[in-house]
């Protein structure tokens, strides 16, 4: 088996996996970190992203050992100390969640748009949220989060 070596959330990690052990598995089974959760296994609902040497990835495809090296972070390590980022902050101001399964992903995509983009506008939040899916919101009050939490982050994570 493959030894990795990562840093996940700021920590430096050496991680044995199989060659076939998927990002998000490697996470949650390995590293216990669950915050990124299994949605679908097929990459259509976001649930799993995290970001990987800043840019957001859906980690039900891409392999663990695809991430020999790289700088992964998850929806535990946004958080600087007790104080949550300000995406997450936004998120919870404007209520861009409601029975919270798809929120982790939503903010990791958002982080990696407003790193990108400081004042997207509400098509370009919604286009680039096209591939996370939520069931309960109508998304209208995730776009007023992702663009608040945008503006907050000015730039940078």
């Amino acid at each position: 088996m493959p030894t990795l070596e990562l840093t996940v959330n700021g920590t430096q990690r050496t991680v044995e996996v199989r060659n076939r052990t998927l990002l998000v598995e490697m996470l949650r089974e390995h590293l216990g970190l669950t915050g990124t959760h299994v949605g679908c296994d097929t990459s259509q609902c976001g649930a799993c992203v995290v970001l990987v040497d800043g840019v957001s990835v859906k980690s039900c495809t891409m392999l663990a050992v695809q991430a020999e090296g790289a700088a992964v972070t998850t929806i535990e390590g946004l958080a600087n100390g007790a104080g949550l980022h300000p995406m997450q902050e936004a998120f919870r101001e404007h209520h861009g969640l409601q029975c919270g399964f798809c929120t982790p992903g939503m903010v990791m995509s958002a982080v990696d748009l407003a790193n990108r983009n400081p004042d997207p506008s509400e098509h370009e939040v919604r286009e680039w949220l096209e591939g996370n899916l939520c069931r309960c919101t109508g998304y209208h009050n995730i776009v007023k989060a992702v663009q608040a939490g945008a503006r907050a982050m000015g730039g940078a994570s």
